[in-house]
């Protein structure tokens, strides 16, 4: 059976944030993912884990001023100090969240730098980010976005994901696979998933395009959800924007079979 976690960053933003855990539970969503956590206390967060009966699932290492544009800062030579301080914060709250998984946005190539360079420094940040989070009990998860939305990401493609992945080459460092980032960039989504099923640690889902609930768009998710359900016992974190709101949304649950397939 597929196990769903409401992305809280995308869903429930009809209400503020901390009212959005009881949403995702009481409309029978088992763990919640989002993006950030920091501008919000962690013992306020892990109340309205326990209050709710949720499992925190994913978040992000901090990656940066959104706000100004970034998409991450694991890519840039000058900032490396400010990455390695947001793996002491991510680690910080992971550990009192019991989160098992945090997410690398590794940056929007500016051109201020040689690819090697930025190469490098990616290479330098996760194992960086490895070496602290050793023996924790926590994935590491690179993520490659489509640069129509993040034009000049850096990471775009799960094939350079896995190039990364094997330089690292350590198991707790894995592939968080956004079949709608990835419908975008290469499609061939179950092939691609069954031939990297090894090094995926984590799905993100939304149909293509407008980034809307499955069923939406051009993805079969009636297909995609079958396999997975067959073929993976991790997490699907869904983050997706609704068409309308979050609740009149949520029937692409059992039109496409999604927990039941």
């Amino acid at each position: 059976m597929n196990k769903l976690a409401a992305n809280l960053s995308m869903l429930f933003t009809e209400e503020e944030f901390l009212k959005r855990f009881k949403l995702a539970s009481d409309n029978g969503f088992l763990g919640v993912e989002y993006l950030f956590p920091y501008e919000y206390k962690k013992e306020d967060i892990k109340n309205e884990l326990d209050s709710n009966n949720l499992k925190q699932i994913l978040f992000d290492f901090p990656a940066g001023d959104f706000s100004k544009g970034d998409r991450g800062i694991a890519i840039f030579p000058d900032r490396k100090s400010e990455f390695q301080e947001g793996v002491h914060k991510a680690l910080e709250y992971a550990e009192y969240l019991d989160c098992n998984r945090l997410t690398v946005l590794v940056g929007i190539d500016n051109g201020k730098f040689s690819k090697t360079e930025l190469h490098d420094t990616l290479i330098e940040n996760l194992s960086y980010a490895a070496e602290k989070i050793k023996n924790k009990n926590i994935n590491i998860l690179v993520e490659a976005l489509n640069t129509i939305d993040a034009p000049n990401y850096f990471v775009s493609n799960t094939e350079y994901c896995k190039k990364i992945i094997k330089e690292i080459d350590l198991d707790y460092v894995k592939i968080q696979y956004d079949i709608y980032h990835m419908q975008i960039m290469e499609g061939d989504i179950l092939r691609t998933f069954e031939n990297n099923k090894d090094l995926i640690g984590h799905i993100q889902i939304a149909d293509n395009p407008g980034r809307n609930e499955p069923g939406t768009g051009e993805l079969n998710y009636k297909k995609i959800f079958s396999y997975l359900s067959k073929n993976y016992d991790g997490w699907i974190g869904c983050e997706y924007s609704p068409k309308q709101s979050t609740l009149e949304g949520l029937s692409w649950i059992n039109k496409n079979g999604a927990i039941d397939a």
